[in-house]
Parts: C-alpha cells; sequence; structure tokens
C-alpha cells in the first residue's frame, strides 16, 4: 500500500472516528519527531482515546509520552473529533508491538508473530509462525501451528494484512533489552559530546 495523501506510510490504518483522530494528530507527531503506531478509542474506562507513538527511530520513553500528550492535546481540543467526554492515553507500542509499516515487519525478521487478514489467503485468515521475509509485494511467513495439509510457508500481500503483532518470545525481549542497551550508551555519548563542546565555548575568565 503506497504513502496516502497525508503521508502515512502506515499498511494498517485506522477507520472512522479513529481515522479522523489519526488526520488530525499525525502532523503535529511529525513536527516534534515522533510517529503514529496506532490510534484507538475503547469503552473502557468510559470513553478512553489511546494513542500508541513513537520516536523516529523507534524508541519511547514515559518522557515521550508526555511531550506527544502535551503536543496532541491542544490540537484535539479544536478540532474536536470525539463528541463525547474520554480520557487521553498515550503509550509506547511495548516490546510485543503492532506491526504497522513494512519496516515494523522488516526490523521483526526472524521473530514470532500473529497476523490476521481481511480477506482469505491460503484458505484463512489467521496465521501465526515467523516473518521468513518481505519485499515490496507482500511478507513470508514460516507457520510454527500448520495444521495437516496447510502450506508450511505462506506469503500474505501488504494490502492483505489487517492486523499484526509479535508474540513475546525470550529472543524477542533480549534483542529489546540489548537495543535499549545501545540507544542508552549512545545518548550517554551524545550527552557526553554536547558536554565537552559546550566546556571548549565557554569564555576564558582567568585575568
Amino acid at each position: 500500500m503506497a504513502e496516502s495523501a497525508s503521508g502515512d506510510d502506515r499498511i494498517i490504518r485506522e477507520t472512522g472516528v479513529d481515522a479522523r483522530v489519526a488526520s488530525i494528530i499525525m502532523p503535529v507527531l511529525g513536527t516534534i519527531g515522533f510517529r503514529l503506531v496506532r490510534v484507538r478509542l475503547s469503552g473502557q474506562n468510559g470513553l478512553t482515546l489511546q494513542i500508541m507513538a513513537e520516536r523516529k527511530d523507534g524508541t519511547m520513553d514515559v518522557e515521550g509520552c508526555e511531550e506527544v500528550s502535551r503536543a496532541i492535546s491542544p490540537v484535539l481540543d479544536v478540532e474536536d473529533p470525539i463528541d463525547k467526554a474520554y480520557h487521553l492515553e498515550v503509550s509506547s507500542p511495548g516490546i510485543d508491538r503492532p506491526l504497522v509499516r513494512k519496516s515494523d515487519f522488516e526490523a521483526a525478521l526472524g521473530h514470532l508473530i500473529k497476523m490476521e487478514t481481511a480477506v482469505m489467503v491460503a484458505e484463512r485468515k489467521r496465521f501465526r509462525g515467523k516473518i521468513a521475509s518481505t519485499d515490496g509485494e507482500a511478507v513470508t511467513i514460516e507457520r510454527d501451528q500448520a495444521s495437516y495439509g496447510d502450506e508450511p510457508v505462506v506469503t500474505v500481500p501488504w494490502d492483505a494484512i489487517a492486523e499484526a503483532r509479535l508474540i513475546l518470545t525470550d529472543d524477542l525481549i533480549d534483542e529489546a533489552l540489548k537495543k535499549d542497551k545501545q540507544a542508552r550508551q549512545q545518548a550517554k555519548k551524545k550527552s557526553g559530546a554536547e558536554e565537552d563542546d559546550a566546556a571548549e565555548h565557554e569564555p576564558d575568565n582567568d585575568n
């Protein structure tokens, strides 16, 4: 699925009110360095608008959630896409994240996912297995629970996917911990470099 006129590069998108909310907040997220993962309006705790977002490098933390919330709240108040009172909840995608972009699937190569399709593919609509490969047209999955007569490997076109998410496994957790450690090290190096740069530009007060 090509990028839409709104600049939405996700292959799995919302409909109805959720889609309206997505179109309102995506430009705001882009200006502060974040991207939208998913919008979901649910009846949880009265009415809850769940916004799942992440930085463009795929990271997200509490500070990021707070920044997103502060940025999108005024816009939602002005546009008022929901005609009832609701609670805004901003969260990270989590380790067992939804896969909404082709790049999400590419980053999850070798990991276990569960997926539902909008149309029948290989006589089924639900799949579970490891991502074997991706290309411009489809994702190929090696099924780990194939029934008798089922194809062990199935290729699903991008535009047939209705929903997909990672399944929490030890391998997935280990990879997430490694990525988190690398991100922290890079942030520390960047912070150290900025401090060194600031020190170099401090005026010399010696008489």
